[in-house]
């Protein structure tokens, strides 16, 4: 928002507070279309960090995916939220909730026995928080929300450096204990440290991440 000064109340501190926080995760990445992968048993949907390269994201998803294979006995697809991940265009975190929606909502009727794990990384933690309708969420733009079908077919969330735990929410109840939110100690995305190479370091975690996804499939 440059140097353009904005009076916050009420209910937009806690929007407020997850804007800071996820100004720390990065500068811009270009995010090229992704496409879904036919019917496999799980579809791995991830929304990747603020800047982060790779295809499902060089820090979380690229790693994870590769844990989760070696992790499950059944078939698994990736698919990349196709989404800015830009912190100066207002409509980032409301566009990937669009795409994650409809991502879900398409393979959902083309593949009607598949299961989902959705994954979201810094700024893409805020996305599956929008999606998912996490209370401070509904104030931002373009948000999209999931309706209680689709939140059906969601087996496991996993969430990396998530920026909402800063601000003390958690995703709604349905979802409680189907997600696991991982944040490193010293992380000032999630856990307000003085840290920035925490946000970074998140490799430790994938095999518990991979367990937790294998005993709730």
């Amino acid at each position: 928002m440059g140097d353009r000064k904005v009076v916050l109340s009420g209910k937009w501190r806690t929007t407020w507070v997850l804007g800071i926080a996820l100004l720390l995760a990065g500068v811009l990445y270009p995010a090229p279309q992704a496409r879904a992968q036919g019917c496999a048993a799980v579809d791995v949907v991830v929304a990747r960090g603020t800047t982060e390269p790779g295809y499902l994201g060089s820090a979380v998803g690229d790693p994870l995916y590769a844990d989760l294979q070696r992790r499950l006995p059944m078939s698994l697809s990736g698919y990349r939220v196709n989404y800015p991940a830009d912190l100066t265009n207002v409509g980032s975190v409301g566009d990937g909730s669009g795409d994650l929606v409809a991502h879900l909502a398409n393979q959902a009727a083309a593949c009607p026995d598949q299961r989902f794990v959705v994954v979201g990384y810094s700024q893409g933690a805020a996305v599956v928080h929008t999606v998912l309708g996490t209370g401070p969420t509904g104030g931002i733009p373009g948000a999209v929300r999931l309706n209680g079908a689709l939140g059906s077919r969601i087996s496991v969330v996993l969430l990396f450096g998530d920026p909402l735990r800063l601000a003390g929410w958690g995703v709604p109840a349905q979802f409680a204990t189907r997600t696991a939110n991982f944040c490193a100690p010293g992380d000032p995305v999630c856990a307000g440290g003085l840290n920035p190479a925490a946000h970074v370091s998140y490799g430790g975690d994938f095999v518990a991440a991979a367990d937790f996804t294998a005993s709730r499939l």
